[in-house]
């Protein structure tokens, strides 16, 4: 049901300062690529080449730069804290960084190479906050902070807690804060497998026209990556500066703080719509919309308030009550709401564009799985398998979800066809002993769970399974044991497993 991958050994920290500080401006950047997680299957081939480029960039517009490579979680403390210590008031603080990241509790978190997660609240032990970030950077009296973040990839860690890949959220930052994401919320791209990303192709691309401000360099450096990627990628944007800022210096029109804020942005200054929109936009002004190059602009009655961009989908809520009067065939929620969910929404009308888009297709599987439309996921997982036979976390989704609705046989050769595939694949494991619980094979479902939890001995569906087949099998004092830690561990896990049928 969720990724597990053995963790190895930390990686030596690298944290090398890029250039000297310069008075000009005040600019300070730090700029992180972490490239090398232990928990994934292979380096990510993009972020050092993307990190060391924004960085002579950068040092070309002015900035001071600190550029770190496959930092821990102590080497980025220390980073950040350096960063911290050269703010002085009404400095320019920039953050890049590329990687893995992950939100909890609506914030999001960028993810150090040493990363140990396995449950929610790992995420906010061992991740770095943009939202502490950024408010340290306040603090400290940056009056321009700017955060960069290539971090919306599936990422090895977050479905050892979740069903779905929930990318990253929305910022609540500071007055005088610009940032963007390179997807749009609550969406993932995979790693591409080249020597830079799409996003930072772009962006360094609108970075060095001259004459631009910063927030109309980002909207159109979002558009480049919407159009390249024919609407599959569309970067997304939050902006509450009050002031103009460019990265270029002395480029025209760029003000410090004496310049009055920008209006308000208006429908009409909107960049184009991707292709393949995720939703309509709301009925508020979308925040990641800016406005178009124009002469100085009009004073407006107050600083520009923090706003949330609108064209991404919010992230898949959990299961509603389905009013709806005419249900799916496997009772879960009916057809047509879910068409119209945001998320679902917008993969439908990539898949639509391409059929054969895998990671559209085994995304709206997870999302339908989440809400209870197994049929649906079954359905888009067989799609994905069709594919590429090959893909084990596709035929793990699909075990889980043919066990929750009872067929069994199908499940047991998906768990042992991913197994096959990739041995001790603790997912696998966990969906495999649930299989077993289901049709009675209690031995072969506490085996199953004991291996899952050799590897992860905090993967609280198998604690609380074996726990199950335990009492099944006759052990009920230890049975009830491992049940009660599940219980401690997460108090939700008899309602999860409830809904599989097993209580």
């Amino acid at each position: 049901m969720k990724i597990r991958f053995l963790f190895l050994l930390p990686l030596l920290v690298s944290l090398v300062p890029a250039a000297p500080s310069l008075a000009a401006g005040d600019r300070f950047a730090l700029v992180i690529g972490n490239a090398k997680y232990p928990d994934a299957d292979a380096p990510l081939k993009e972020p050092i080449n993307d990190a060391h480029d924004v960085a002579d960039e950068l040092k070309r517009d002015g900035f001071s730069v600190e550029i770190g490579e496959n930092l821990t979680g102590d080497g980025m403390r220390r980073a950040f804290d350096k960063l911290y210590g050269k703010i002085k008031p009404g400095s320019v603080a920039l953050v890049f960084f590329s990687g893995f990241g992950i939100q909890s509790a609506r914030q999001s978190y960028m993810l150090p190479v040493d990363a140990q997660i396995w449950t929610e609240s790992d995420v906010r032990r061992d991740g770095v906050s943009l939202e502490t970030v950024l408010g340290e950077l306040n603090t400290r009296g940056a009056g321009v902070k700017i955060a960069l973040i290539d971090a919306s990839r599936r990422n090895p860690f977050e479905r050892r807690f979740r069903s779905f890949s929930a990318g990253l959220t929305p910022i609540i930052a500071p007055n005088g804060t610009l940032v963007m994401y390179s997807a749009a919320l609550a969406s993932v791209v995979s790693d591409a497998g080249g020597e830079h990303s799409l996003f930072v192709q772009e962006l360094l691309k609108e970075i060095r026209v001259p004459d631009l401000m910063a927030e109309e360099t980002l909207n159109r450096t979002k558009m480049g990556v919407t159009r390249a990627s024919r609407g599959e990628q569309v970067p997304w944007i939050s902006s509450s500066l009050a002031e103009d800022f460019s990265f270029i210096p002395g480029a025209a029109g760029s003000r410090p703080t004496t310049a009055p804020p920008p209006p308000p942005p208006v429908a009409s200054n909107q960049p184009p719509a991707p292709p393949a929109p995720p939703s309509p936009p709301p009925a508020a002004k979308p925040a990641d919309t800016v406005a178009a190059p124009a002469p100085p602009p009009v004073p407006a009655p107050s600083p520009k308030p923090q706003v949330e961009a609108a064209l991404p989908p919010a992230p898949p809520p959990v299961k509603p009550a389905d009013p709806a009067p005419a249900p799916n065939a496997d009772s879960g929620p009916n057809a047509a709401v879910l068409a119209e969910d945001p998320t679902i929404k917008g993969l439908t009308a990539k898949i639509a564009a391409n059929p054969d888009d895998v990671n559209a297709l085994y995304r709206r599987g997870q999302v339908y799985a989440s809400k209870g439309a197994y049929s649906l996921a079954i359905k888009d997982f067989d799609d994905t398998l069709r594919i590429n036979s090959k893909d084990v976390e596709a035929l793990n989704n699909r075990c889980w979800t043919r066990t929750v609705v009872g067929d069994l046989q199908g499940a047991l050769k998906d768990c042992n066809e991913a197994l096959r595939l990739r041995p001790n694949f603790v997912d696998a494991l966990d969906s495999r002993g649930l299989v077993n619980l289901k049709s009675g094979a209690v031995k072969n479902a506490i085996a199953d769970f004991d291996a899952a939890l050799r590897i992860n001995p905090r993967l609280t569906s198998s604690l609380f399974g074996r726990g199950i087949a335990k009492q099944r099998n006759g052990s009920a004092q230890e049975g009830a044991l491992d049940i009660a830690n599940a219980k401690a561990m997460d108090p939700n896990i008899v309602q999860e497993f409830a809904s599989y049928g097993v209580r």
